[in-house]
């Protein structure tokens, strides 16, 4: 028994590790998707270190657009990092040649870094380039951040709005 209990203990920091499959199955938003996994059972991942606009914001259907491109009907990795406020897993999700998913959104300019939840500054010098470079939403010049959408009023949210 204490063998066991030894192995259980030893082992227990890999599992904090081990990435879990799934295909998705769904793209809610430009930084949530559902994946399918074993058993039949879906599962909801809010990306990781990125914010994408609001679905009624600029952009917001064109993020969800490039989110669903890049991994809709495809077989991903991820890790869960953390639970946010609505139960959601927050995660690291990768595809293809182990391409790091929120990279890959705010490389591309449908995102913004999520600088207060990352410790990855790389991720903002990918925000800059595509930035300078006028990429995706940064060729809108009244580009506001989600965070900062999300606290305006209802009659305010219009002059950000998709068009």
């Amino acid at each position: 028994m204490k063998l066991i209990m030894m192995l259980w203990v030893a082992l227990l920091p890999l599992l904090s590790i081990a990435q879990t499959k799934g295909k998705v199955i769904k793209v809610k938003d430009g930084d949530t998707i559902v994946v399918l996994l074993e058993g039949n059972v879906q599962k909801t991942l809010r990306l990781a270190e990125v914010d994408c606009p609001e679905s009624k914001q600029a952009f917001g259907t064109r993020a969800k657009q490039y989110t669903s491109s890049q991994v809709f009907g495809k077989v991903v990795s991820f890790k869960v990092t953390n639970t946010d406020r609505y139960g959601r897993s927050i995660a690291k999700v990768y595809y293809g040649n182990h391409k790091y998913l929120s990279k890959e959104i705010i490389k591309a300019g449908m995102g913004w870094w999520y600088s207060k939840y990352s410790d990855n500054p790389k991720l903002g010098e990918f925000e800059k380039i595509a930035r300078q470079n006028k990429l995706g939403l940064w060729q809108d010049k009244r580009a506001i951040a989600p965070w900062e959408f999300r606290k305006l009023k209802k009659e305010e949210r219009a002059k950000y709005a998709a068009f």
